[in-house]
Parts: C-alpha cells; sequence; structure tokens
C-alpha cells in the first residue's frame, strides 16, 4: 500500500480529528507535527510521527511563511514527498500553504505552468471532476488546455472512465460564445489530447454529461460554492417537507429514513474527502478546513488511490501526447 503524509496540524479541529481519521483510515500514513500534542493522541495504535514544531495559520502569507518556518508540519510533510519516502500528501490546513509547499518544496511537473484544484462533484453515477476550483483566478489558453489534460487523467484514476469528455464552462453552447479567453480555448481544446465536446453551461456542473469540467479558478470557485449551496438548501427543504408528512405518517420514516441517509452521504463533502492538486510532482489532496475524522479518512483512501492508479504517469503521459 501507498504510504501517505498527513499534516496533522492542518485544519479547523487538528490535531484530534486528523490523528483520528489517521487511525481510522487503515491507511500506512505519517503523521506530520509537533510530537509532544500528537503522542498522547496516537497512544497505542502504532501510527508514526514525523517531528515538526511549526504551524502555518490561515492567517499566515503563504510564502512568507513556508520562508520563515521550515519545520512548520506541511513543509516537513511536503519534503517527506520530495524525498520519495512517501507517495502523497493530505492536508486541511491552509490551502494556499498546501499549494505553494506543493509548487515549491515537491515541485511542478514537466509540462505544467501551474498546478490546479480539481474539485469532484457527486453527480450521476460516479460524478465528475470539475477544475480550476481556486487555484488560478487568471488563466490563459496553455493553462486551460493543461487543466483538461490533468483533468481527465483524474477522472480515468479516480472515477475510472474510460476517455472521459471535457467540456469548457462558458455562457452558451455555440463555439463563439464567451469572452476571447474562451474562443481561443475552444480552438485550442479542439487540436488537445483529450475527447473535447464542446462548451457547457452552468447547469452541466450537475448534469450527467461531460466527465470534466474546465474553467478558470474564479468561475470554477463561484460555480462549485453555488452548486454546494444550493444542495444544501434543497436538502433542508427536503428535510423540513419530509418532517411534516412524518408527523402525520410516522409508517414511513423506516422506509424514507434509509433513502435520505444515502442521499445526504452522498452530497455530503466529507464522503469524498478533499480535492486533488493537479501538475505537482507527488499525489496531493486539499481537505476542507473544518474537516471531520471521517473526512480526513476519506481523504487519506483517497489519495492512496490516485498514488496506486499511477496518476502521475496517467497525467504525464497526457502531457506529452
Amino acid at each position: 500500500m501507498a504510504r501517505i503524509a498527513l499534516d496533522a496540524m492542518g485544519g479547523d479541529h487538528a490535531p484530534a480529528e486528523t490523528v483520528a481519521g489517521a487511525i481510522a483510515s487503515g491507511v500506512d500514513v505519517v503523521l506530520v507535527g509537533d510530537e509532544e500534542q500528537l503522542a498522547p493522541l496516537v497512544g497505542d495504535s502504532g501510527v508514526p510521527i514525523v517531528h515538526a514544531p511549526d504551524v502555518i495559520t490561515m492567517g499566515d502569507d503563504p510564502a512568507a511563511a513556508l520562508r520563515e518556518k521550515r519545520q512548520s508540519s506541511i513543509a516537513v510533510a511536503a519534503q517527506l514527498v520530495a524525498d520519495g519516502e512517501v507517495d502523497g500528501l493530505v492536508s486541511a490546513g491552509s490551502t494556499g500553504a498546501a499549494m505553494a509547499a506543493s509548487a515549491l518544496i515537491i515541485g511542478r511537473m514537466k509540462g505544467v505552468s501551474r498546478p490546479v484544484i480539481a474539485a469532484l462533484v457527486p453527480t450521476g453515477e460516479r460524478g465528475k471532476i470539475v477544475l480550476d476550483a481556486g487555484a488560478n483566478p487568471d488563466v490563459k489558453t496553455k493553462h486551460l488546455v493543461q487543466f483538461a489534460i490533468m483533468g481527465a487523467a483524474l477522472a480515468e484514476t479516480r472515477l475510472g472512465i474510460v476517455d472521459p469528455t471535457v467540456g469548457l464552462l462558458n455562457i452558451g453552447e455555440e463555439p463563439g460564445k464567451g469572452r476571447e479567453q474562451e474562443r481561443d480555448a475552444y480552438e485550442a481544446l479542439e487540436k488537445a489530447p483529450v475527447n473535447f465536446i464542446g462548451n457547457v453551461e452552468g447547469h452541466d456542473i450537475v448534469s450527467d454529461s461531460p466527465d470534466v469540467i474546465v474553467t478558470d479558478g474564479f468561475t470554477g470557485n463561484v460555480a462549485l460554492k453555488t452548486s454546494e449551496g444550493t444542495s444544501r438548501f434543497v436538502m433542508e427543504l427536503i428535510k423540513l417537507e419530509l418532517g411534516q408528512v412524518l408527523v402525520e405518517r410516522p409508517d414511513l420514516a423506516e422506509v424514507l429514513a434509509p433513502r435520505l441517509t444515502g442521499l445526504r452521504d452522498k452530497l455530503h463533502s466529507e464522503s469524498y474527502g478533499g480535492a486533488s492538486l493537479l501538475g505537482v510532482k507527488g499525489v496531493v489532496t486539499i481537505a476542507h478546513g473544518s474537516s471531520s475524522r471521517t473526512a480526513i479518512a476519506n481523504a487519506l483512501r483517497m489519495t492512496v488511490e490516485e498514488a496506486e492508479r499511477h496518476l502521475l504517469d496517467r497525467i504525464r503521459s497526457g502531457l506529452r501526447a
């Protein structure tokens, strides 16, 4: 099994929840953080600890903090990946710090101008990949092409989709729609080594097609957070309406409760752990800052899966094509 480094000090509920998630995951994991705080939480579980006394907080400037806090948990974890001592990294800490450490310490892949955050949207039977989810607010055509190649590789690896379809997020499906950026990207993606199906619109984020949606980080982040908020709103409406029905028909609870629980679990971010940072020479997962032990455990399992299914080799192959 692949071995994964966990930034045990990163996240709103660290280190208690990160350690609990590591123990529950069943993954070969190395905890990185303040040994004095971690050891009592690890107990007799046998999970190894690599000491890192410093922490980069959400309020720190990521690049400056990496220079000043060379023994921070995220920097030490990234160095373990760079040295080949582990196969991947998970962090629920500062996204900026995780990205900076990955780019500067692990290093970018050859042929990648900018690493990108790829998010899984739990739609349909398998889900779909949307990128960029916030790493690069301003992009050029070449970046969108690289995003498409990396996103397709992730869809193959994580979702098991053969020759995944790729769409460009736009304000209409016609080739001439959008800003100059989208029009240029459309032409470039038609020539790229991906199964490009053209422009797609916002509603396609939760439709069956395409398997991968490409956009800039500003648009992608807004679109994803809007869809997440809508999902929560709809779930609350369903709970409210069904609550009233069950007052009148309590006998239906046995039938409806398991289905509602399954729907909630499918839509909840904890079920899929985190987003993948693509374009660096290591498998990196960025978990949500409020991750519970369940989310951490799932993020670790997801990272192992990507490492063992040779995600990096798939990306390199796509970039060379």
